[in-house]
């Protein structure tokens, strides 16, 4: 076997091996909640939100931090798009079906979670602007919807952890460009 072949195999065993972990596993109704409230939060409408926010209260450089959100949205939305259709990952309910989550996922690919590429890019992009704001919210919602992708069923761990690498990437390339 291959070095790349072993490490897929390795990567692969454990995701499947957390993911029936998750799937059999019956959460209290408060998690279940969370749960799907962050990954909710995630679809997109939180994140147009903060933009509204920064151009509200985001002092002087808000105009410059929209603009830069615009240009990550954009290259981090052709970017997961791109690598999930050349990886052709199946989701977990391919494998498996989840217990108690009955979310239907927004396409049949699983790598990388874009809502955790979008989470932890917004964070990024808002981080550069709100430095002089309170940064847990943006961390903990970020993190808060990367968790959710894996309990609810759609996404491998790999995934979500490949979603906010990418994420983190085109936040600060986008913030190092072209400024915030």
């Amino acid at each position: 076997m291959t070095g790349p072949a072993a490490v897929m195999n390795f990567i692969t065993y454990r995701d499947h091996k957390l993911m029936r972990r998750f799937n059999q596993w019956q959460p209290p109704r408060w998690v279940k909640l969370w749960a799907l409230g962050a990954t909710r939060a995630g679809d997109g409408w939180l994140w147009y939100l903060v933009g509204v926010m920064v151009l509200l209260f985001g002092g002087e450089p808000r105009f410059q931090a929209v603009a830069t959100a615009a240009v990550a949205v954009g290259s981090g939305a052709g970017l997961f798009l791109t690598v999930k259709k050349a990886t052709g990952r199946r989701r977990p309910h391919c494998f498996e079906t989840h217990c108690w989550a009955t979310l239907l996922p927004p396409d049949q690919f699983s790598f990388p979670s874009g809502h955790t590429i979008h989470g932890v890019r917004g964070f990024g992009i808002a981080d550069s602007v709100l430095s002089r704001f309170d940064r847990a919210a943006p961390v903990l919602c970020a993190v808060s919807i990367a968790i959710s992708r894996i309990l609810l069923g759609m996404h491998f761990l790999s995934d979500v952890l490949a979603g906010a690498a990418i994420g983190t990437v085109v936040a600060y390339v986008c913030v190092g460009l072209l400024g915030a």
